[in-house]
């Protein structure tokens, strides 16, 4: 979801709410950018914050929201168009003399002749860009310009957000500022005021200019009511799935030797090997092209040797899982094992080409990127009897339907996995991996290369699938594997695609 305008200038863009609601789970941003702001791309803009806010249970915010949006964007696009003129008349915006010069004439000039400059506008490669994002229990609200503020217009404008906080109403602001007879300013006056309304400060308004681009964000706190109940029917829904297999006692118990300092390689070997169908398993995960071991792997003694004893109890638990958590012959259920092989691929060969001296990373990276998404398998797999059960469990708390249906669709799909593999006792790493991996900046030091390493393996598939851009792609992580612009993705992507697909003919 991103330049739509020439679609629009087609025909007019129905609304993805698929893609909506999937940028929510996965905390990733949607962006919609314009380079000349038609009225259909006014009202588009509109009807996605109001389906974005409308998902999130933040409905009271919308109407305040819409006006601050139509207010920001259009300050963008007056300040792309005030480059152009300036630049028309061989000004320096960035002067003093001729910034006083320019704006004699600048709003009559371009209101008489809008659409001379909004092609020069367009030519020129100057856009709006409104970033909607959800994270960390915030949305973020950003409206960008590239067209860097001048320090004359940044002190006006802080001088126009310290002046709203003198005003305890609309009425006074306008009455106030209309006697002065100084109308400019009006509208982020009142911006701020509507704000406050919705119990936000100037702390959630933040103006920045950053590599070239004006950047306008508010931060808003999301329900604490919402994510209050979200947790709640999370933690009863892991109490009460009681039906839901216990983590398989063979390779619990093979897991207390590999966890024994004491014991001895022959013993585990020899454990494992005494299940046939585990070792047929393992061997068959062992001598896969994901390991790509030089010779193939016939026994188990030899699969320890090989990859070690992390390594092997990382296998089991994928093969635990996979078993526990039983395939489907529905297509939601195939598409999320489907993901989930490819994510685990990815994360693998990721992990050997960009942490190949961290070998805790590259051990563990196949089984975090098979079980991140455990939490959406768990409520695909959830019987009917025990969804029932949590509706009525709902009910009783007054818990909204809306929350229920949330968590069931995907939210907080992360928290409920976590919760199951504790219970299943799986080690620190992929617990959090499960837990942030659609959050990676919220993860300790010491699992942040793991999980945004699986994170970018999660995203990679989405971007292959079209389900998300470059743009949408946290930056943080790309910068964390050396990754600068989108070229470099691309042949990465590229690359893992033909190994995928050499592993699966």
């Amino acid at each position: 979801m991103t330049d739509i305008e020439h679609n629009m200038q087609q025909q007019k863009v129905t609304l993805d709410l698929s893609k909506i609601k999937m940028a929510i789970r996965a905390g990733i941003p949607l962006s919609i950018t314009t380079y000349t702001f038609p009225r259909e791309m006014n009202l588009y803009m509109e009807d996605v914050l109001t389906a974005f806010l409308n998902e999130l249970d933040q409905n009271h915010m919308a109407e305040y929201l819409k006006y601050c949006l139509n207010e920001l964007v259009t300050n963008g696009k007056k300040a792309n168009t005030k480059r152009i003129f300036f630049k028309e008349k061989g000004l320096d915006i960035f002067d003093d003399k001729d910034y006083e010069i320019g704006m004699k004439t600048c709003k009559e000039d371009t209101m008489n002749n809008i659409k001379h400059y909004m092609t020069l506008q367009k030519n020129a490669g100057l856009y709006v860009k409104l970033i909607l994002q959800t994270r960390n229990n915030k949305i973020k609200m950003e409206v960008r310009n590239n067209s860097e503020m001048a320090l004359r217009e940044y002190k006006r404008m802080h001088d126009k957000l310290s002046r709203a906080q003198q005003y305890t109403s609309v009425d006074q602001a306008m009455s106030q500022i209309l006697d002065d007879s100084e109308g400019a300013g009006l509208g982020i006056i009142i911006m701020v005021l509507m704000l406050e309304k919705i119990g936000l400060t100037e702390e959630n308004f933040q103006i920045l200019c950053e590599n070239g681009e004006t950047i306008t964000r508010i931060i808003l706190p999301l329900n604490e009511k919402t994510q209050k109940e979200l947790s709640v029917v999370s933690h009863e829904f892991v109490k009460i799935i009681d039906s839901l297999p216990q983590f398989p006692e063979s390779i619990t118990k093979i897991n207390q030797l590999l966890n024994d300092p004491d014991s001895k390689m022959s013993d585990i070997a020899a454990l494992i090997s005494s299940d046939v169908s585990l070792t047929t398993d393992l061997l068959k995960l062992v001598n896969s092209a994901t390991f790509a071991l030089s010779s193939p792997c016939h026994n188990i003694a030899d699969a320890v040797k090989l990859v070690g004893l992390r390594g092997i109890k990382n296998m089991l638990l994928s093969v635990g899982s996979i078993n526990t958590l039983p395939k489907v012959n529905e297509a939601s259920g195939k598409e999320l094992w489907t993901h989930a092989y490819k994510v685990a691929f990815y994360s693998y060969n990721l992990a050997r080409n960009f942490c190949a001296k961290d070998r805790h990373v590259v051990e563990d990276s196949y089984v975090c990127g098979l079980l991140h998404d455990m939490g959406k398998l768990i409520f695909e797999f959830a019987h009917p009897e025990i969804l029932n059960h949590l509706k009525a469990l709902c009910d009783e708390k007054g818990i909204s339907i809306s929350v229920f249906e949330k968590l069931v669709a995907g939210v907080n799909h992360g928290e409920v996995g976590a919760l199951i593999a504790e219970k299943w006792n799986f080690p620190e790493s992929i617990i959090a991996v499960i837990r942030y991996h659609h959050e990676p900046d919220m993860v300790n030091s010491e699992e942040k290369r793991l999980v945004n390493l699986v994170y970018l393996a999660d995203m990679l598939v989405h971007y292959q699938a079209e389900e998300v851009e470059y743009n949408q792609i946290d930056t943080d992580a790309l910068a964390l594997f050396g990754i600068s612009d989108e070229n470099q993705l691309l042949s990465i992507s590229d690359s893992l695609i033909k190994s995928f697909e050499r592993e699966n003919k």
